[in-house]
């Protein structure tokens, strides 16, 4: 192998700026108007940025373009729900608009954003019902069930997981808690422009969108608010996003996620086929050449290019190092995650022992992968589980 070539398999922390994207941002580098102005520059700077817009909502099905809201990223958008919530639940009358409704339902695998967002609010004194997962990671409907009352103000449930790509079942989840009266929030940051997304059709209230994982650039994302839903701004300030969110808009990235959006859209099925098949091919790959090995997340509501496996008696930062040794660059979960000495909350949601859960592996395709990448990490990495298991304290049976 070339020294010089990487293979990327992260692509769920984040995704290259495409060409096309890249091309459009690059021929918008001189609209500098600010597109809060009335003078021609700044109403020029306004038509790209509501064009954008419409490529976006037309991505997650909305047909009101203006229910798109633009933020910096997912945990922003998540945070603006959240925070909302609070604002509901403490203001004077206690959620009285909303029937008294003062508590928030939400998943033992969310992004950290939802997670300590909740635990905030915990610590606050709400009411929060942090729901636990089945062993491929669906949520325990039941539990769920449970749960709902008509004190629930908001359920908030990812689309699909950025770890173990398990897609929920959303539109049983908005069914049983629209039945219940309450609000509904999807993060979907990692299913959309990866499997169909149509906000309407699933009747969510609220639902989270990020530029970077579609091949954007970073620093832009977005929140789907369905008209007549309760939602304050994070950030006060200007009239910028109907009040919602207030600063100068990040015309450049704004428009970079249209274009991104654009061509997600066009791209889907095509893009569900390559990276599906790609994960076929390591998956069985690995349970062929790897003994004893467990592939997390559920066998088929799972995203089309997310591989998550645990690899019993080796260290998943000691493989993580030696795979980029070789070129190949993987994850050992959430991006958010790195550097942590703690095990995968995920993995450890969904029944898989701490140490099993430290030798566990991410692998997230994208459109610049192919079948001889996958072929390459099947040359490599059984030997690198077999050296790590050698001098390993814990037997790969156990």
């Amino acid at each position: 192998m070339n020294d010089k070539k990487r293979i990327y398999l992260d692509y769920n922390a984040t995704a290259p700026i495409s060409g096309e994207v890249k091309a459009e941002m690059i021929s918008a580098i001189d609209l500098y108007g600010n597109a809060s102005s009335m003078h021609t520059s700044g109403r020029e700077a306004r038509v790209q940025i509501e064009s954008a817009r419409r490529s976006i909502a037309k991505l997650i099905g909305v047909s009101a373009a203006e229910d798109v809201i633009f933020t910096s990223g997912g945990s922003e958008s998540n945070n603006m729900v959240f925070q909302s919530a609070r604002d509901i639940i403490s203001s004077p009358d206690g959620g009285g608009r909303f029937g008294g409704r003062t508590e928030i339902i939400t998943t033992a695998i969310e992004h950290p954003c939802v997670l300590n967002s909740a635990k905030y609010l915990k610590s606050l004194g709400y009411k929060v019902t942090i729901l636990p997962v089945d062993e491929d990671g669906k949520i325990k409907i039941s539990a769920f069930e449970a749960a709902l009352s008509e004190r629930t103000l908001l359920v908030s449930v990812m689309f699909a997981n950025n770890e173990i790509g398990v897609v929920q079942d959303m539109k049983e989840i908005v069914r049983l808690a629209k039945n219940a009266g309450a609000f509904v929030h999807t993060d979907a940051v990692q299913a959309v422009g990866k499997i169909p997304v149509n906000a309407q059709e699933l009747g969510v209230d609220y639902l989270t969108m990020s530029c970077h994982k579609i091949y954007g650039p970073k620093g832009v994302g977005a929140l789907y608010r369905r008209r007549g839903a309760p939602l304050g701004p994070l950030i006060h300030g200007g009239h910028q996003e109907d009040g919602l969110r207030a600063g100068t808009y990040n015309t450049l990235g704004i428009l970079g996620f249209g274009k991104a959006a654009e061509i997600a859209g066009a791209r889907l099925s095509e893009y569900q086929e390559k990276t599906g098949a790609l994960r076929r091919r390591l998956r069985d790959g690995l349970a062929a050449a790897v003994p004893n090995i467990r592939v997390n997340g559920h066998p088929e509501d799972v995203l089309p290019n997310t591989l998550n496996v645990s690899f019993p008696g080796a260290e998943g930062e000691a493989i993580l190092l030696r795979l980029d040794m070789k070129g190949i660059e993987v994850s050992t979960g959430s991006a958010c995650a790195s550097g942590s000495l703690d095990p995968s909350h995920v993995l450890m949601a969904i029944g898989v022992r701490q140490e099993l859960a430290h030798g566990s592996v991410r692998f997230s395709f994208g459109w610049d992968n192919t079948p001889d990448d996958v072929d390459y990490v099947l040359e490599v990495l059984p030997e690198i589980i077999k050296n790590l298991r050698a001098m390993s304290t814990i037997k790969s049976g156990e």
